[in-house]
């Protein structure tokens, strides 16, 4: 896999001169430059016979590529979008996630074989790994709810199950005509559907295009009878799919998706995944013999056959890959495609939580908030004072991740991850969370996820990644033989210690109970960088062994035997390096079994997660991370890179210059309350 993930241009052993002659191919930076990685140099001129021509499927502009082809004696490449593509179709100007670069036809032309067929026909597929991750892949598709487009609403009611799904698509597209198709076969579809099923509720689903506006279906309000329904609301395919009957398509890559599915789709076209004994087959094609498993289909198709970009590291990859990037992407997109209301947010939030979020609206009190009709964001600390709940839209209390930063918040950093949780919030036990609710679903997550989550917990230790990351420097002491306990210090009026920590909510309390339960050990106290910098409540007065001031919270960890806290996220960053942990408060990662527990944890907490399933809910499930080089929602795998590398665009000036004045005002606070 990595050998993919690392090829680069200048890493690719044999490159072709490509000669276009349309447009697109000099507009649109994503597909020059995908095809530039996978060893093609896009030019314009005389292609010479050892050149190749570059045409966009059997588009409109084709036949320049075509003509010029037959003229120089040139071969012709056929590019089009791969299967799983964006959020929105391509008239939207989304780039694609992938390409499908082909030099006998285009995937979806029957007349011969293209390089797709011939590897579903030769392939042996007798890899089980390949297989394997084939499964996984499907699998998280299918849960994801991840098409070629993604534009889905999963809030939508999907139609009560049995009916028959019969698949629009749009007109005069070119996967019909040269799939052997024309709009008479999208009549005898809907004849077929109803003759094989009498009776039944027939749902036509409209392709997203016809949706946009951008261009007709097959099918209308005219063609409809009183059990048929013309849907166009953006459902997940794969909720239509699990109440359908059956699946009717003529050549729709949803047939593909229907096969996926566990659908053996009625097929009148002569589309890619037709004649391998996965269809049943109105025009089946003598030369596609082989019978090939849902598994080996996906492999080929899906794993094989495209080009895949990862757009954060600029590079080729592999389809979990895209898989994790659609993931971040469409949970974005289906959390904030209503936009909000932000109420009780500081003013230098505002930019940052609208690159986060979208549309944002900064409203001061939730009735005009109420008056929007969005859903509603607001800082957790703030919700008590500011949301007393006068309104029936959502609410999303928002926090920093546990990735955050490489600085503090309190100078003005702009976060790389926030938690939004219409629960409760993942600091206060007293009630559940999204981050509860995630734990307890952690224990049936599938192997795949698992490993990821391993994978990257390996990863942020070997970056030795806090959620800060301050650069400041490791610390020297003498433990003279002793066990090393490092004693955690917090902000005292912090909200996460008032509500996980109310019968010890000082850090002289924490260390007298430590030294206390553990007389013999070396204590180890590591102030807050808040309180280190004079801008919150903490301090201590109890005496300690050595005071690390100033110091890399994760090289402190290195030198420790335990982690003793109220309720500091460095507990959950020495679970994550397998470091035992006794909690006096009660944090999120609290009373999984996972840490030693002084005061008693909600019984709700009966879960027995795996250290693999906790990080999962903490580090992929819950937060929601942005890449500030990119602009866009991203996997946690890039933030961690970006945090690793410190490869982060620096705070503008606008931003130190209001950093310092709060700093400022904060140190002169006490002096006005005299």
């Amino acid at each position: 896999m990595d050998d993919v993930q690392n090829k680069t241009a200048s890493g690719t052993s044999h490159r072709s001169r490509l000669f276009y002659f349309n447009g697109g191919f000099f507009t649109q930076s994503r597909v020059r430059r995908i095809l530039d990685l996978a060893g093609y140099d896009l030019t314009l001129g005389k292609p010479g016979a050892d050149d190749l021509v570059a045409v966009w499927g059997k588009s409109p502009t084709s036949g320049r590529g075509e003509a010029v082809s037959g003229a120089t004696g040139s071969p012709l490449l056929y590019v089009e979008d791969a299967f799983l593509r964006s959020i929105k179709p391509g008239r939207s100007g989304e780039p694609p996630l992938g390409l499908t670069i082909d030099r006998l036809r285009p995937y979806f032309d029957s007349a011969g074989p293209s390089d797709l067929e011939l590897l579903l026909k030769e392939t042996p597929f007798d890899d089980a790994a390949l297989l394997s991750r084939a499964r996984d892949a499907m699998a998280r598709m299918r849960a994801l709810h991840l098409s070629k487009y993604n534009d889905f609403d999963l809030t939508l009611p999907a139609p009560d199950p049995g009916y028959v799904l019969v698949i629009d698509q749009t007109r005069d597209d070119a996967a019909i005509e040269h799939g052997n198709a024309s709009v008479a076969h999208f009549r005898e579809m809907l004849v077929y559907a109803q003759q094989d099923f009498p009776g039944a509720r027939i749902i036509i689903k409209s392709h997203p295009e016809t949706n946009d506006g951008h261009r007709s279906g097959h099918f209308g309000p005219e063609h409809l009878t009183d059990r048929m329904t013309l849907l166009t609301d953006p459902i997940s395919p794969y909720e239509l799919m699990d109440g359908a009957l059956a699946v009717y398509t003529v050549s729709s890559t949803l047939g593909f998706e229907a096969i996926l599915a566990g659908h053996k789709p009625n097929v009148f076209g002569q589309p890619f995944y037709a004649g391998w004994g996965l269809t049943e087959d109105h025009q089946p094609i003598d030369r596609r013999q082989r019978r090939l498993t849902r598994a080996q289909l996906f492999a080929g198709v899906m794993m094989l056959y495209p080009k895949w970009y990862d757009p954060y590291h600029d590079r080729l990859c592999e389809l979990e890959t895209v898989l994790d990037t659609l993931e971040a992407m469409t949970r974005a997109r289906r959390q904030d495609r209503h936009g909000y209301s932000a109420v009780g947010m500081s003013a230098w939030k505002a930019p940052h939580l609208s690159r986060f979020f979208g549309e944002v609206t900064f409203v001061s009190t939730e009735q005009e908030a109420s008056r929007a009709g969005k859903p509603i964001l607001s800082w957790a600390g703030k919700i008590s004072e500011l949301l007393p709940r006068q309104s029936t839209a959502p609410l999303y209390r928002v926090e920093d991740g546990f990735l955050r930063s490489r600085g503090l918040g309190a100078d003005l950093i702009p976060p790389l991850s926030l938690v939004t949780d219409q629960t409760g919030i993942y600091y206060n036990p007293r009630t559940a969370s999204d981050l509860e609710l995630l734990i307890k679903a952690s224990i049936d997550l599938p192997q795949d996820a698992l490993d990821r989550a391993e994978r990257l917990r390996r990863e942020v230790i070997k970056a030795g990644l806090s959620k800060y990351n301050l650069d400041v420097p490791a610390v020297e002491f003498d433990a003279g033989g002793r066990d090393v306990i490092l004693v955690v210090g917090q902000v005292e009026d912090d909200a996460s210690v008032i509500a996980g920590a109310p019968d010890m909510p000082s850090n002289d309390m924490l260390i007298e109970a430590v030294r206390r339960d553990f007389p013999e050990s070396f204590l180890v106290y590591k102030p807050h960088p808040d309180v280190e910098a004079g801008l919150r409540a903490g301090g201590i007065s109890s005496e300690v062994d050595f005071v690390a001031n100033r110091a890399d919270p994760i090289a402190v960890l290195g030198r420790c035997d335990r982690v003793a806290t109220l309720t500091s996220l460095l507990g959950l960053e020495a679970l994550l390096r397998e470091i035992p942990v006794t909690c006096y408060g009660v944090p999120f990662y609290a009373g999984w079994g996972l840490t030693e527990d002084r005061c008693p944890t909600p019984p709700r907490r009966h879960a027995e997660p795996t250290l693999a399933q906790l990080v999962h809910a903490c580090l992929i499930g819950y937060p929601r991370y942005f890449d500030p080089k990119t602009g866009q929602p991203c996997p946690p795998e890039v933030v961690v890179h970006r945090l690793a590398t410190a490869d982060i665009p620096k705070p503008s000036t606008g931003n130190r210059v209001l950093a310092k004045l709060q700093h400022r005002l904060r140190a002169l606070a006490p002096l006005w309350r005299r």
